[in-house]
């Protein structure tokens, strides 16, 4: 039996977790977030003290500890991975022959993405950082700088199916259904 691996990808604010969640109520898929697994190291460690500076984590140390996350033997979500051009070619190297791997691409307008973390913070939920305009300026410059082009080396990566899901309407069920849509459409995804 092959497993499937689930890779939601985005901005901020476009609803991976939410859609994340939804989708594990729904079909029972385990949920691996880099961002809380990075956040739950103790905080003398190397790569939390890294973090702490306000630096990225390396590559190397980042694949050592998700690889131990990915072999699994059951259906995953992965949210907050990858984030660069070169973690998404190990991602697809390394796991695309192990995983009936779907990337959803929740596409979103920045100023629907500004929009809903303005939301967030007004009902008291999401990150710490949200209410800071200068770190979410400086989150969304580093999504286009650099998560988009791994997005778009994606759509053509070979081994997996790729699906660019427009989820910017503010009606979640609407969205949830084209999230749905796109993960069960087997043609149009393939590459």
């Amino acid at each position: 039996m092959t497993y499937k691996m689930i890779v939601m990808m985005g901005g901020q604010g476009v609803g991976k977790g939410t859609h994340a969640r939804r989708l594990i109520e729904r079909d029972g898929y385990h949920y691996i977030e880099a961002g809380a697994i990075l956040r739950s190291l103790p905080s003398d460690s190397k790569l939390a003290q890294i973090m702490a500076r306000g630096e990225l984590v390396p590559d190397a140390d980042l694949f050592e500890l998700l690889a131990e996350k990915f072999n699994v033997k059951h259906d995953i979500i992965v949210d907050g991975f990858p984030r660069t051009i070169g973690q998404a070619q190990w991602l697809v190297k390394n796991f695309a022959n192990k995983f009936d791997m779907r990337v959803l691409y929740l596409n979103v307008p920045e100023n629907v993405m500004l929009e809903r973390i303005q939301n967030r913070v007004r009902e008291g939920g999401g990150r710490a950082d949200d209410a800071d305009s200068a770190i979410v300026r400086r989150r969304l410059d580093n999504f286009w700088k650099t998560t988009v082009p791994a997005i778009d080396w994606l759509r053509t990566a070979p081994g997996i199916k790729f699906s660019d899901v427009d989820v910017s309407e503010f009606d979640f069920e609407k969205n949830f259904n084209k999230v749905l849509v796109a993960l069960n459409s087997r043609n149009s995804l393939a590459h």
